[in-house]
């Protein structure tokens, strides 16, 4: 049986060619340090860190046949994301990221699909940059962080992305930054930015979208959201009572949060089977797919071995998450 990874991250070769050669890329730096080193950008370093994400191709697809996984839908890294460019600057850095992607898709089409990186601070330029991707190289959609330079997706100058993503039939993957969060600008003990930082801010896009009018704006819009969108699907009751009760949370829908959230796919990063009974008893086995987080969640031995072992997921519920949602999801 065919096993889909949504969730692979990519720090593009042209990346540590430019590095190697003791140059920037498109801004980026290298600092040598312990693993790989750093990426430092606007001041700020960014570790590398696990020795896999400089991986080529070929190693890569030795690691995912050790993994158990026939195809990764490949995307950025997200801490080069690079929102903070000038939008031509952040045309390019997409442009070359996303030949590369398109390359490896043409040369092991069995084994890789490619979700395009946007210059997501100007939207016009987003659009166009997506529009390439989906209908000249062939991705299947976009990788976008949780908010763009302060700007949350619900803003009014971010419908038409959306509604450019849905007549594209693009998937939309919605990932945080582990080192730019709100919990980060708290603490960082006890590397709790990374544990739960990333879940807070999964959980805040699914309510910004959906709080946001985003489905009925955009009802086929395709959207998976990392990390089995952190506490989103726990905190439903919540979400539903806001509605209820502050006129605010119904400016933009007329239903219950709670009735949109089978709108979105959801990656099986949850870390514990009772997590992910509870993510496919309310949003629908039809709406999980498998997530590695390639390379950075060590998984004992597969993430593949580890959804096969699950006792309270039925036969049908785990083919669907390794592979039928996402051969229906992107058309694979």
């Amino acid at each position: 049986m065919r096993t889909i990874d949504i969730h692979a991250h990519l720090v593009p070769q042209c990346l540590w060619r430019a590095f190697d050669a003791g140059e920037t890329w498109h801004g980026i730096r290298h600092e040598p340090g312990e693993g790989q080193g750093f990426a430092v950008m606007e001041g700020k370093r960014v570790e590398l860190g696990h020795p896999k994400i400089r991986y080529t191709p070929e190693e890569r697809l030795q690691d995912m046949g050790a993994q158990g996984i026939d195809m990764q839908v490949v995307s950025i890294h997200t801490p080069i994301f690079s929102y903070h460019l000038p939008s031509e600057q952040g045309r390019l850095l997409a442009r070359d990221f996303n030949d590369e992607v398109a390359g490896m898709t043409r040369q092991w089409p069995d084994r890789f699909a490619g979700l395009a990186t946007l210059p997501a601070q100007d939207i016009d330029a987003a659009i166009d940059v997506l529009d390439h991707a989906v209908n000249r190289l062939g991705l299947k959609g976009a990788e976008l962080d949780m908010a763009v330079n302060g700007r949350t997706w619900d803003e009014p100058e971010c419908l038409p992305l959306f509604k450019a993503a849905e007549s594209m039939g693009a998937l939309l993957f919605f990932h945080p930054q582990p080192r730019d969060n709100l919990v980060l600008a708290r603490t960082d003990k006890y590397g709790i930015s990374n544990s739960i930082g990333v879940t807070v801010e999964d959980a805040l896009l699914v309510a910004t979208l959906i709080y946001g009018g985003i489905f009925d704006a955009c009802p086929d819009l395709k959207v998976c959201v990392a990390h089995g969108g952190g506490p989103a699907c726990f905190g439903m009751g919540r979400l539903d009572r806001g509605w209820q009760v502050r006129s605010e949370a119904r400016i933009h829908i007329q239903k219950p949060p709670s009735r949109y959230q089978s709108c979105l796919y959801y990656d099986c990063v949850v870390d514990s089977e009772p997590a992910l009974r509870y993510l496919l008893d309310h949003v629908g086995s039809d709406r999980v797919v498998l997530g590695s987080d390639w390379p950075f969640v060590k998984w004992e031995d597969s993430p593949v071995t580890w959804v096969k072992s699950l006792e309270s997921l039925s036969q049908e519920e785990k083919d669907r998450i390794l592979r039928k949602n996402l051969e229906v999801l992107l058309g694979i």
